[in-house]
């Protein structure tokens, strides 16, 4: 079965992704008080996304020269109960590893979740700068094309109702994550410019 396309999600400055054909969109964006390529140094240095991300507690760099294009990352994460509770999925801390595919200072910023051997899935983390003012458009954005490794477990379990029910939840939950991610980016950024 093909997954379903999730609705439109989010508030305030999240809005959907063109791109009808994902299973998993959003996209936000912040107005930053801060040259673009001081919040590029922020958001590349994924060690830090623990500072602003709701799952996401931490991580280092496993190999590449950090912040590159090929750089491999290995993510610490955490997910409470209290996140979609009735969907089965992963609970309590895991590991992800992504790979940076982009990584042009104060423009672009791009990584994709690998799977279990090490292939990039069609998972995409963007970051994206543009000068507006004097400061900068942050944004930020994620696509799932087709299922990763993992989400291909969770659809085993659900028909297609659960499907349906668990791509909107959880297209809600990445919107909420955004946008509480964006917030906290800009707090951090703007107090250390």
């Amino acid at each position: 079965m093909t997954p379903p396309t999730p609705p439109a999600t989010g508030s305030g400055t999240a809005d959907a992704d063109a791109d009808a054909d994902a299973i998993l969109r959003v996209r936000a964006h912040v107005l930053v008080a801060a040259a673009p390529d001081a919040v590029y140094d922020t958001v590349s240095d994924l060690a830090r996304s623990g500072e602003w991300s709701r799952e996401c507690t931490g991580g280092r760099w496993v190999s590449g020269t950090p912040r590159t294009a090929g750089a491999v990352f290995r993510g610490e994460n955490h997910r409470g109960a209290d996140v979609v509770p009735w969907a089965p999925v992963v609970r309590g801390p895991w590991t992800t590893e992504s790979e940076v595919v982009a990584a042009e200072p104060g423009r672009l910023f791009q990584w994709v979740v690998r799977d279990s051997a090490g292939r990039r899935q069609d998972s995409t983390w963007t970051y994206e700068f543009e000068a507006a003012g004097n400061g900068c458009l942050l944004v930020h954005h994620y696509r799932l094309g087709r299922p990763t490794e993992g989400l291909a477990k969770i659809f085993r379990q659900l028909g297609p109702d659960g499907q349906r029910r668990f791509t909107a939840e959880w297209n809600r939950k990445l919107a909420d994550d955004v946008e509480a991610s964006l917030s906290r980016i800009k707090d951090i950024v703007e107090r250390t410019v």
